[in-house]
């Protein structure tokens, strides 16, 4: 059985549709997203609401969660940076993490089967 890899990204909001687009292309078939909210080097922001300023901390952020044979890994990170980069503080971070076994629960499928 080849090797799977859990790749993880958090990215800007306004980028998600971009990264979906640049998984596709690549040969992702499935992903998980979250909405999430970050704190890093961008370190927040002050907003005015109603006169009075106030300060964002958590900084709202998407995570998208994506199991892909090792093959790909490259091409799916490459995709992944070259659709969500600004250039800009804050434009997220990419995880990488093995993965023992994946099952599909309605056929019982293991593997890469399973994806």
């Amino acid at each position: 059985m080849s090797s799977l890899k859990k790749i993880e990204a958090i990215i800007r909001p306004f980028k998600l549709e971009d990264v979906k687009e640049a998984l596709v292309e690549v040969g992702v078939r499935g992903l998980t997203i979250s909405e999430v909210r970050g704190y890093g080097r961008q370190k927040g922001h002050t907003e005015t609401y109603r006169g009075s300023e106030y300060r964002i901390e958590f900084i709202p952020k998407i995570k998208i969660e994506v199991v892909v044979e090792d093959s790909i890994v490259n091409k799916v990170v490459d995709a992944i940076i070259k659709s969500a980069k600004t250039g800009q503080v804050g434009d997220g971070k990419i995880f990488i993490y093995n993965v023992n076994e994946v099952i599909r629960i309605r056929t019982e499928e293991s593997g890469k089967q399973a994806l």
